[in-house]
């Protein structure tokens, strides 16, 4: 792992890429979406927000993931009282693309891509279940459907059945797709 080696009056110390960013008020989402992996995130934005009230800024570099542990990470980073901006440093794909919405300034690398779409069944197989328990978990998958495609209309002004047609299938966007749809708001200038 890359760090700095800074002289000290006590000698050597050696501070981890990770602790010089997060002292800095900067994050990276850069794993699939997990409850384990959302805590360790809110936890990490709860120090920050008690530690100043300067801009955080979210990296995303990630696949997606779970459903409901991208939506409490999207709720909590609306409810902080301190400006959060969302960089896409790669690709925000599915739960990726929904939590770099929740950003106050939501911007892209040149030659990253956003990707949205309809929450797909998870992992669980079907086999063996009565059509009454499938049908409980399509109405389940239908509301989270909804839940997703309300966020992605009200954080891009976009009419919610335009954005019923674009989830049918995988939405790429390149960064200029994505600032003229209202997903991002502009592109990242590294300093």
């Amino acid at each position: 792992m890359y760090g700095l080696i800074k002289e000290t009056e006590k000698g050597y110390s050696t501070q981890s890429a990770d602790d010089i960013l997060f002292t800095n008020r900067r994050l990276f989402i850069d794993r699939e979406i997990s409850s384990e992996y959302v805590d360790e995130i809110i936890t990490a934005l709860m120090v920050l927000s008690i530690s100043g009230d300067e801009e955080i800024t979210l990296f995303i570099n990630t696949p997606g993931g779970e459903v409901l542990s991208g939506l409490a990470l999207y709720d909590y980073i609306l409810g902080m009282n301190v400006p959060v901006r969302t960089v896409c440093v790669g690709g925000a794909y599915s739960m990726g693309a929904i939590i770099f919405l929740a950003g106050d300034k939501r911007e892209m690398l040149p030659h990253t891509r956003i990707m949205i779409h309809d929450p797909a069944y998870s992992s669980n197989n079907i086999g063996g279940k009565k059509p009454h328990e499938i049908l409980k978990q399509v109405d389940k998958l239908m509301e989270s459907r909804e839940s997703l495609a309300k966020i992605i209309a009200e954080r891009t002004d976009r009419d919610i059945e335009e954005i019923y047609k674009l989830t049918m299938e995988d939405s790429y966007f390149n960064v200029d797709e994505a600032i003229e749809f209202g997903i991002a708001t502009g592109v990242y200038k590294v300093a």
